[in-house]
């Protein structure tokens, strides 16, 4: 059954309406008033109507209101939101739990604390952020560990995510928690996606600003950019959780991909350099279990022949961002604790980027459909 649309109000005038009513009347104007509002959905310019194929477009839109547990479907072509779509109760207003979409956020922070010289270099040790939890001889290999490797997943520390998660975050110190994990490989070799190395990240951030990772997301990012961003959830030192529980409205969530579309600019503002985007882009390692390629918090694969770099969060949040057709797809999703629920929901998101949302895109049509990367088995971001 496909899930219903939620809108925002709309005033209807009905004219010459009887003073007096009936029960039974003013029922069926309301049924008559909610299907309108049910079925609407913000109009698309002529202009950007212009950036899609009608026909496949409208049939993406029928098979996007399909997926059960989807909340959110929003499209930006060339700068223009062309779509904004919600489901099952949801709306433009919604603060939306991000996931791990807040990973590529982190990132985001860290290239700005590079621009600003908060930070001098991505291939600086961490040991120096962390002294009273690094100080034995034991710990050299740890203290060798990069920004860059955190940014790649590729610390070499045992993971706390997936199993491991539950354990972390009710331990009293995150931060000591995650470097105590034992070092199963070398830093800078294969890839362990970890949350842990995002949270080093943000308590990185915190002592080389001066600033809660909250408050430097705020003047160096959200407020620039004019993205709403609200406080989330802190660790019991106070350092805010790096790589996920982020919160932001789904149009939030275009801006922030529109930010990497457009090389670091939103309109005429810098908000990160050039320079960063394209490093952050570049691939660094792939996942043994997608065999997808990770670059600084950003995942890279391609969709429909096209070249695709996405921030991808737990259960279906996604911000995809295809640079070539000037285009960002934002999906956020609800929650599910089952595997299988949640592998269902990612595969029914990407086969609506690669079957219906990007070859109704202008140049888009025609693409060769990459074939599938994920795999059954294997742990999702968290």
């Amino acid at each position: 059954m496909a899930a219903q649309l939620s809108r925002t109000k709309i005033k209807v005038k009905i004219k010459n309406r009887p003073r007096a009513i009936s029960t039974l009347g003013t029922g069926l104007v309301l049924l008559w008033v909610c299907a309108i509002i049910s079925f609407w959905r913000p109009p698309i310019s002529e202009a950007s109507s212009a950036s899609v194929e009608p026909d496949v477009y409208a049939r993406a839109i029928e098979r996007a209101a399909r997926i059960s547990r989807l909340r959110s479907l929003l499209i930006s072509i060339d700068g223009e939101l062309v779509e904004e779509r919600y489901f099952n109760g949801t709306g433009p207003s919604k603060w939306e739990n991000i996931k791990s979409v807040s990973k590529s956020i982190i990132s985001t922070l860290v290239g700005i604390a590079l621009d600003r010289g908060y930070l001098q270099n991505v291939r600086d040790p961490i040991g120096k952020y962390f002294p009273q939890y690094l100080g034995s001889a034991d710990d050299a290999a740890k203290r060798d560990i990069t920004i860059e490797d955190l940014l790649t997943m590729r610390a070499g520390l045992e993971t706390t995510s997936n199993r491991n998660y539950g354990r972390w975050v009710r331990s009293s110190n995150w931060i000591r928690h995650a470097l105590n994990r034992p070092m199963v490989e070398a830093p800078g070799g294969r890839m362990i996606y970890s949350t842990g190395n995002s949270h080093l990240l943000s308590a990185i951030l915190t002592k080389s600003s001066g600033m809660s990772t909250f408050e430097f997301a705020r003047r160096y990012l959200a407020d620039p950019a004019e993205i709403p961003i609200r406080p989330w959830t802190r660790d019991p030192q106070g350092i805010f959780l790096g790589g996920n529980e982020m919160h932001l409205t789904t149009r939030g969530m275009v801006k922030f991909g529109e930010l990497y579309v457009n090389g670091g600019r939103l309109g005429n503002k810098r908000i990160v350099s050039e320079t960063w985007i394209e490093a952050s882009l570049k691939p660094r390692t792939v996942s043994r279990w997608s065999g997808r390629e990770y670059g600084y918090g950003w995942w890279i694969d391609r969709l429909a022949g096209r070249q695709s770099y996405f921030a991808w969060g737990h259960s279906g949040q996604f911000i995809f961002t295809l640079p070539d057709l000037k285009m960002v797809v934002v999906t956020t999703s609800a929650s599910s604790s089952e595997r299988g629920e949640r592998r269902e929901q990612r595969q029914a998101i990407y086969d609506l980027m690669e079957d219906y949302l990007i070859p109704a895109a202008r140049n888009g049509g025609g693409a060769t459909r990459s074939p599938a990367t994920e795999p059954l088995p294997g742990p999702s971001p968290s």
